[in-house]
């Protein structure tokens, strides 16, 4: 099971319980001033609240329009433990690629066990709602059609009363002890074997009047909305609670309903007809797809309580049940940023450009999971291997020294003439980062704790600004200074990295010339036969892994330049000199270096 599904879950945690709250609460605090109708209509607002977490993040607005909201950036906890050397050294010094190890706290198993006992307790509530499924089906094959021209022609009354047109199936059935209705393209009304010898007309009168307002109210459909969503909610007990408080309610606004078609002198006679059932009936839980006639004992009484206090819904009412629905329904979008902010660490970048090539390079990938983007600036021309990841956000990890060290020149840390920073005496297992080092050195040999001093001698607000200014992947750095961007919160896809890279290289980024040409020299790697590679590569590990592989950069040859960003990810040695050999060989076979 994938990171993004168990980040769904998390999610989907937070916000039902949230909404359940919302609702709760509004119930209790509205209670006189919500009609029945609108103490029901508030649970539909669950259902938006249970999707959210499934809907893509493409759909939602840009969390910067809620970045007045306490929840709008997500942490997630991660320190730097331990060293890890790159076993893997090319002969050519550029390409070798040093890693720190972040250790996560949470076991890479873990994401797995959380998914079997996901799918176990899914499978042990599919298998009971699927068998009440299999015994309404045998209810509809055995039930006996009603011939009985009187109920039929009450039957006929009470649509035309409630304006409804659609034909209804009506019988009876040994199998059933309540009236109830059931499906949904041809719907019936079914009524317990020989009810006629135990029912007067004007009690089947109101039993097809409850039933006809469900229908009409499409009840029937919600049933199976709730039962989808309680079998994927099955680890919250709120959402269960939840949908047993919708089906009460449920049934008060359908005894509301039934009892403005009636007259005042008719309601105890309704409400007779309801307690009739409780010396008659048990009710059937099986039948959990259905609407049923009768209830609980306890919803029972409350409903009774509700009949007996009935009152027609005055115009003022009606306007503040609007209203309170209106003000709970804000609350439930307002979750809106907190969703895309918890899923933002697997969001994806939506790239659409109509001079694009997806082309198949697999065989550059064997045993990685990867992906390529190569833009042509002279033809405006992208070609791309593998969309789906080309569009994934992950951690930029060494990459992103690039920015920090612009960011750095830009606020006047450091100079072009003047960056160094003095060895700590902290002894890595890298010799090249035992001792003092300037910003191209740095550059040079991925030294870590140069750049991670930069960005502590830069507040986090001067760093948020500049991502926002160059509109960096999720612009998350809630990892923390010097930490976010090592496999950790900060995240962006290989698509971005290229348009980001031209708009350096073109300084569309509004950073002062000298600076970018300053960067520029920093990322030059080597010239051959006229042409000249610039380039970075980074390196993520995990819990000692190497599972996170960059090289991004560009090709200056002939009057052109060529863009291009190599990620590669498995379990295991997934360096960034690895997916440097893979970008070159597929440069050379496409004769750009």
């Amino acid at each position: 099971m994938s990171r993004v599904f168990i980040t769904q879950l998390i999610t989907g945690f937070i916000v039902s319980s949230f909404t359940v709250a919302v609702i709760l609460l509004m119930k209790k605090l509205f209670r006189k001033h919500l009609s029945a109708k609108w103490h029901y209509n508030l649970w539909y607002l669950l259902f938006i609240a249970l999707l959210l977490p499934f809907v893509p993040a493409r759909f939602f607005p840009s969390g910067n329009l809620f970045s007045f909201l306490p929840f709008h950036s997500y942490q997630e906890s991660s320190a730097v433990a331990s060293l890890s050397e790159n076993p893997t050294r090319s002969s050519v010094d550029w390409l070798g690629d040093f890693s720190i190890s972040v250790h996560h706290a949470t076991p890479a198993y873990l994401d797995d066990l959380i998914a079997v006992i996901w799918i176990g307790g899914l499978i042990l509530f599919v298998v009971p709602a699927v068998i009440a499924w299999l015994r309404i089906k045998r209810i509809q094959r055995n039930m006996s059609t009603l011939k009985n021209e009187g109920i039929l022609q009450l039957l006929e009354e009470c649509k035309q009363q409630l304006h409804i047109s659609t034909d209804l199936v009506v019988g009876e059935s040994p199998l059933v002890k309540t009236p109830m209705m059931l499906g949904l393209h041809k719907v019936y009304v079914v009524f317990p074997l020989h009810f006629q010898e135990w029912l007067t007309m004007k009690e089947i009168r109101y039993i097809l009047l409850h039933e006809l307002n469900h229908y009409k109210n499409k009840d029937n459909l919600t049933n199976y909305l709730i039962i989808i969503f309680q079998i994927l909610y099955w680890f919250n007990p709120l959402v269960w609670f939840a949908f047993k408080e919708m089906r009460l309610d449920r049934e008060i606004s359908c005894d509301s309903d039934v009892l403005k078609a009636l007259d005042e002198q008719h309601y105890r006679e309704y409400g007779h007809t309801i307690i009739h059932f409780v010396d008659k009936v048990s009710r059937q839980r099986s039948f959990v797809f259905e609407s049923q006639m009768a209830s609980s004992k306890e919803q029972l009484k409350k409903r009774i309580q509700k009949i007996a206090s009935f009152q027609t819904e005055s115009k003022q009412l009606k306007k503040n049940s609007l209203m309170i629905f209106t003000l709970a329904g804000f609350l439930v979008a307002s979750q809106i940023p907190l969703v895309t902010a918890i899923a933002s660490e697997n969001v994806y970048y939506p790239f659409t450009r109509e001079n694009t090539d997806y082309e198949d390079l697999s065989s550059y990938f064997e045993g990685y999971d990867g992906s390529f983007v190569l833009y042509d600036m002279k033809a405006d021309h992208f070609q791309i291997y593998n969309q789906k990841n080309s569009e994934l956000r992950v951690s930029p990890d060494s990459t992103y020294k690039i920015y920090i060290g612009l960011f750095a020149l830009e606020t006047g840390i450091i100079t072009k003439d003047d960056s160094t920073l003095a060895w700590n005496g902290e002894v890595y297992p890298y010799a090249a980062w035992n001792k003092n080092q300037n910003v191209k050195s740095a550059m040079e040999s991925s030294v870590n704790w140069y750049f991670e001093e930069l960005e502590k001698r830069m507040n986090q607000k001067s760093i948020q600004t500049y991502l926002k200014q160059l509109g960096y992947g999720n612009e998350n750095l809630s990892g923390g200074i010097g930490q976010s961007w090592i496999e950790s919160t900060l995240k962006i896809s290989p698509v971005e990295q290229v348009l980001l890279l031209k708009s350096l290289y073109n300084n569309q980024l509004g950073f002062q010339e000298k600076n970018i040409q300053a960067i520029k020299e920093t990322i030059q790697l080597e010239e051959k036969d006229g042409a000249i590679l610039s380039g970075k590569t980074g390196t993520g590990s995990v819990n000692d892994k190497t599972v996170n592989g960059w090289f991004i950069g560009y090709v200056e040859k002939k009057g052109n330049t060529y863009f291009f960003a190599t990620n590669i990810q498995n379990e295991d040695h997934s360096y960034g000199s690895k997916a440097a050999q893979i970008t070159l060989s597929i440069l050379k076979k496409k004769g750009i270096y």
